[in-house]
């Protein structure tokens, strides 16, 4: 005969907490879990927030496309240094690897080669250089900074000496419509371009080996090398793949300003360097995603475009842009998110206590 058991009585001592207490903590602690992950996103509504109120230009649909169309360049930029910081290293050739692309994409134009010719043929070039990287720092054993420093020169000069005049025009029809003034579905070609990049980049962290392995190699070299990951196939990979978006900027930036020129390029590897940085990603290595770098160089381009709407001139700018990356430094690296979100949960978990 079965018998059914009554619930026992609540134990004495501390009252069970009210259902609405209980779903209060969950969702403070859900909270703080999502602020290391999540707090990117609040940064940018916030500067968002900040161009509404100071400027009304800001939310206009044209500033807004002039901010996507000027980000589009340095995220595919900061989509390919992202994989090299991933791994602990750094490329300062891209920005120089850029402005390459620009000046063979309007020579090879000039000399009267097919559109889609003149793309594979620079974007093997761009390719070649991020290879000649990869091999002088797992080869020759020549720190990343050095190797990419060297690049740069080189590239650089190879640039100038061949460029021969101040600048060349383009004027190809099918590459200005390709790269620049073309859509597909009301999403302008160099928009679409940065979303297939950014998208590829991250499933290819996440889901693949080779992406997978990168986060190892960042983490600790010698374990990856010991556990039998090919550490240094992957490091030439990775500085090829940085040389191939580099020179599909190049593709970018030449289509929009119709010209090529090794002046292009100044400044650009610092701008993805930045936005990586932004993006909570490590100068340490192991540590990243590339969607983040994306947000990143939305942040930078959102702040500049905010200074440029208000006047600000230059020289404050750069004082403003190098504050933003020390603070995102820390909040990154130095392991400020993680301090800022344990200082909120002491102080909800003290209010709860009191």
């Amino acid at each position: 005969m079965s018998r059914t058991l009554s619930p026992l009585p609540p134990t004495s001592g501390t009252p069970s907490p009210t259902p609405s207490a209980s779903v209060g903590s969950r969702l403070r602690g859900s909270a703080l879990r999502a602020l290391p992950k999540s707090y990117l996103i609040f940064v940018l509504l916030a500067i968002i927030a900040v161009g509404y109120y100071v400027s009304d230009d800001f939310l206009t649909f044209r500033n807004a496309e002039n901010v996507i169309t000027a980000a589009s360049i340095v995220v595919v930029l900061a989509i390919g240094q992202y994989f090299v910081i991933l791994t602990g290293g750094i490329d300062l050739s891209v920005g120089s690897i850029l402005a390459m692309s620009t000046v063979l994409t309007a020579l090879t134009l000039q000399a009267g080669m097919p559109a889609g010719a003149s793309v594979m043929f620079v974007l093997a070039c761009c390719a070649l250089a991020g290879l000649i990287n990869g091999i002088l720092v797992v080869w020759l054993n020549i720190p990343p900074f050095i190797a990419t420093l060297a690049m740069m020169s080189a590239v650089k000069g190879f640039s100038y000496i061949i460029q021969s005049t101040s600048l060349i025009e383009i004027r190809d029809q099918g590459l200005i419509q390709a790269f620049s003034r073309g859509s597909f579905l009301g999403i302008r070609n160099p928009v679409l371009i940065f979303i297939i990049v950014a998208v590829v980049a991250a499933l290819v962290a996440k889901y693949t080996t080779f992406g997978r392995s990168l986060y190892a190699i960042g983490g600790n070299p010698e374990a990856s090398r010991l556990s039998g990951l090919p550490v240094a196939r992957n490091l030439i990979i990775t500085y090829t793949i940085s040389g191939v978006l580099a020179g599909l900027a190049g593709l970018v930036a030449a289509a929009q300003l119709r010209q090529g020129s090794s002046l292009i390029g100044v400044g650009y590897e610092l701008d993805a360097i930045a936005a990586v940085v932004v993006g909570g990603a490590s100068l340490m290595g192991g540590k990243g995603d590339p969607l983040n770098a994306v947000i990143g160089v939305f942040i930078l381009t959102t702040i500049i475009n905010i200074m440029n709407l208000v006047g600000i001139s230059s020289e404050p700018q750069l004082v403003i842009k190098g504050a933003v990356i020390i603070l995102a430094v820390f909040l990154s690296s130095a392991g400020g998110v993680q301090r800022i979100s344990g200082f909120f949960s002491k102080h909800f978990r003290r209010t709860q206590a009191a």
